[in-house]
């Protein structure tokens, strides 16, 4: 995709590799917090706060989440963009699922990242929390996103059960950073790598962390013991996609999820939970991957398969 410089949006596609030929996630830019107490500068209130997402990033599908499963969709607004990203990046559109930006009429996505700071320099990314008060954003890191609506707001959602709870919060970083970083930007090292070299590696270390994360669920329900946190929703977005558009698109191709016993029903496990199965979106998901990568997918065309029974029964309830 393009990115800004100074303000201007610069069309030639700007991804960063290293000499190897590995890709290179860029780091995001706004990084402030929205806290309970305003001690931020930027205190939790309703309405005042508004999400913009995609359908089909995994990154912003973390934020969707934690919208849904916090019943904050009164109190933090949305707006969605168009799957397909053209060279002129994110846009607006009133196709199927999406939702228009009714808060600063904006075309492009960029115009938000304009908007905050009419000189930004980097890339256009999903999610964005923009803040109607202040005209500006508060913060574009998913991560980041998540803690805030998982705390900041509980005085107009619901605050139960805090998935990134004190005493656990040691044990659930240690899980999160080889997912985030053999899983969740895995699956992008593998499939946007323009070596050999670089494809194998990534590869490798994928599918080896897939292996260890199967072997710990087939010891306990979730990733962190016997109850659902922060680490099993920053996993689920790459895992819903995997089959649909990894093992093909992005040549993850050694197993599919569906290959793994625990790891299959496990993504079923958490799809099931109340509110989730209504963050998917497949087909904004599929018709952004086959349909706007085309250094990867030239041809444009969307796949019609596979067949996806996130319902079926996954018999991962914990024993009587």
């Amino acid at each position: 995709m393009g990115v800004m410089i100074d303000g201007v949006w610069h069309k030639e596609e700007r991804t960063a590799f290293a000499a190897d030929g590995s890709f290179q996630r860029a780091t995001t830019s706004f990084r402030d917090f929205v806290t309970a107490d305003g001690s931020s500068g930027f205190p939790a209130e309703p309405g005042r706060y508004h999400l913009y997402v995609s359908h089909a990033c995994p990154w912003a599908h973390r934020t969707t989440i934690f919208r849904a499963l916090r019943r904050l969709e009164d109190a933090v607004s949305i707006s969605v963009v168009d799957p397909h990203m053209s060279d002129e990046g994110w846009h607006f559109s009133d196709g199927p699922d999406c939702i228009p930006d009714g808060v600063n009429g904006a075309r492009y996505l960029r115009d938000i990242y304009g908007a905050a700071k009419d000189d930004y320099t980097g890339r256009v990314s999903v999610p964005v929390l923009w803040d109607r008060k202040e005209a500006t954003i508060v913060n574009n890191e998913s991560s980041e996103i998540v803690r805030m609506l998982n705390t900041a707001f509980n005085a107009w959602g619901d605050g139960e059960p805090d998935f990134y709870p004190p005493p656990l919060q040691r044990e659930i970083d240690a899980v999160n950073e080889p997912v985030y970083e053999h899983v969740n930007n895995g699956v992008y090292k593998t499939g946007f790598a323009r070596s050999q070299e670089a494809y194998e590696a990534a590869f490798e270390a994928l599918f080896a962390t897939l292996d260890e994360l199967e072997a710990r669920l087939g010891r306990q329900r979730y990733l962190v013991g016997d109850r659902i946190t922060e680490a099993d929703w920053r996993l689920f977005p790459t895992l819903v996609r995997f089959d649909a558009v990894y093992v093909g698109h992005f040549k993850c191709n050694k197993r599919r999820i569906a290959d793994y016993p625990n790891l299959g029903n496990y993504l079923r496990d958490l799809y099931q939970q109340p509110g989730v199965a209504d963050t998917v979106n497949m087909d904004h998901i599929k018709r952004h991957y086959y349909g706007s990568q085309l250094r990867i997918n030239p041809t444009g065309i969307v796949p019609k398969g596979p067949e996806l029974d996130l319902m079926r029964p996954h018999g991962r309830a914990a024993p009587d």
